[in-house]
């Protein structure tokens, strides 16, 4: 009776190793986020470069351009702008929920907006990103309609503006549901 306590105890142990051994291959998995991190970043370097060229053509192009071309071309600085914003956000959010923690408190010259960006946060900065940038389209529709005149386009353009937004609302309530009911308890 003894020999068959200490086989199901062997088994045991075999098992919750087995077990461990599996959960830490799962766990350090999140390593391979890495290399999409790092080309989300040589992305971003490729947004600076793009911003600084359009940049340069805007001030180049400035004495001839009627104001309204201008506008247009700094909607599209505004533009490159928000998604490299939505770029780092992404970066560091990603990093921080499935890397690393990254510890504000040892280096305190680091923005806070960075971290403690849950999935829920994520998903909210994201849409409301994606919302940012269809508006800053729309308006340069909008500015720019003397050459835009592809009205089934534009009809696009906004329809997905409102989809964007719309979506962006319905995640907004269904997190605060739910944010509601973990609060209570439920």
């Amino acid at each position: 009776m003894l020999l068959g306590c200490d086989r199901s105890i062997d088994g045991q142990r075999a098992m919750n190793r087995a077990k461990h051994a599996i959960e830490a291959v799962v766990v350090g998995s999140r390593w391979l986020i890495v290399p999409f991190l790092l080309g989300l970043i040589l992305g971003l370097a490729l947004l600076v470069f793009k911003f600084l060229g359009k940049l340069a053509n805007v001030v180049i192009e400035l004495p001839s351009t009627p104001p309204s071309e201008v506008i247009v071309g700094i909607l599209n600085l505004v533009d490159l702008t928000l998604i490299a914003n939505l770029t780092v956000i992404v970066i560091c959010s990603s990093y921080e929920n499935f890397v690393a923690p990254i510890k504000l408190a040892q280096h305190s010259g680091r923005p806070q907006g960075l971290v403690g960006i849950g999935f829920s946060g994520l998903k909210q900065k994201l849409l409301g990103s994606i919302v940012a940038i269809a508006s800053v389209n729309v308006l340069e529709w909008f500015i720019d309609i003397e050459h835009n005149t592809d009205n089934t386009k534009l009809a696009w353009v906004v329809g997905l503006l409102m989809a964007f937004a719309l979506a962006t609302l319905v995640l907004a309530i269904a997190d605060r549901v739910s944010a509601a009911e973990d609060h209570n308890g439920g």
